[in-house]
């Protein structure tokens, strides 16, 4: 299990990993009323980049604005956010990848079931990049638990209480036999891993479920989009039925802690020969490109 390195951002500066909590009475502990986002950073010292740093630090402030906390925004510019960043990595000093973790807690004690104008507290945590599925090939078994929808609990914000449900569908899974789960919506149709965006290749297509379909709109998603599109390769995003999977060429997922890793089966069906696929072999190395630093795309912020 990871554990954070051993100084964090809390409130508003570096303390030891220890002192940075919350309270037991807070509206983060009680109702699960954080939102968060999770981003890489490579290299040791000399050089260190984080990838998509302002397209996160953008999920923030939606991922905010969506629940109602109304007090992030204002209070936390870019440069601030940024500032913080550089902040906590640079007293850690890691000398390999890490992923960093930021979050706006509700802090208000007591305040019951509303969010405007509560007091917030911005965490920033360091861990040791490791990768939360199979990187050879995941046997994924689809869930018995429905993914919450748009009109509950909205997927396009990370709301940390709304992973109740990934844990839900991704402990039965694996209690089964299985490494991850896939989530159907209330009408049956693929949204995605518990903690990653899945992608099917059928007939040289790429094809994955579009941002309506209950999913997180995650931003190494956006970046296979982008990647494929630069190799020439035909994408669709669309309405994803479950036995498109089954008799699908190749089906790998993408994320931050998941990388962009291969799926071998689909419960108990093999997914193509069951090895990792052209497609998601290029698409997996295009990736790891640009998360070391790869400048082409802008998409790396220096540290």
């Amino acid at each position: 299990m990871a554990t954070p390195h051993d100084k964090v951002f809390f409130g508003n500066g570096i303390v030891d990993a220890q002192d940075a909590k919350l309270g037991v009475a807070t509206s983060a502990v009680l109702y699960g009323l954080s939102v968060y986002t999770v981003f890489p950073v490579h290299g040791s010292s000399t050089t260190r980049t984080a990838f998509r740093l302002p397209d996160h630090y953008q999920r923030l402030v939606e991922s905010c604005k969506i629940i109602g906390i109304d007090t992030f925004a204002s209070e936390w510019t870019y440069e601030r956010f940024v500032d913080a960043v550089r902040e906590v990595v640079a007293v850690n000093d890691p000398q390999d990848e890490v992923y960093v973790r930021a979050t706006v807690h509700v802090d208000e004690s007591i305040p019951g079931t509303r969010v405007r104008g509560l007091h917030t507290t911005v965490s920033i945590f360091l861990y040791d990049a490791a990768p939360i599925v199979p990187q050879d090939g995941m046997r994924l078994k689809t869930s018995v638990w429905r993914r919450i929808p748009d009109n509950a609990i909205p997927s396009r914000a990370k709301v940390n209480g709304a992973y109740v449900n990934s844990v839900l569908a991704k402990q039965d899974a694996i209690d089964s036999g299985f490494d991850d789960c896939i989530f159907l919506d209330i009408n049956g149709h693929v949204c995605e891993l518990s903690a990653a965006n899945i992608f099917l290749v059928r007939n040289g297509v790429l094809i994955t479920p579009d941002a309506t379909n209950d999913i997180l709109d995650g931003i190494n998603r956006r970046t296979i989009l982008t990647l494929a599109g630069e190799e020439g390769i035909e994408v669709q995003e669309r309405t994803v039925d479950l036995t498109e999977l089954y008799i699908a060429d190749e089906v790998f997922v993408s994320g931050t802690s998941a990388g962009v890793a291969p799926v071998h089966e689909i419960d108990g069906r093999a997914v193509g020969s069951r090895e990792t696929g052209p497609m998601t072999a290029v698409l997996r190395e295009r990736h790891q490109a640009v998360l070391a630093g790869d400048r082409t795309h802008g998409w790396v912020t220096m540290l």
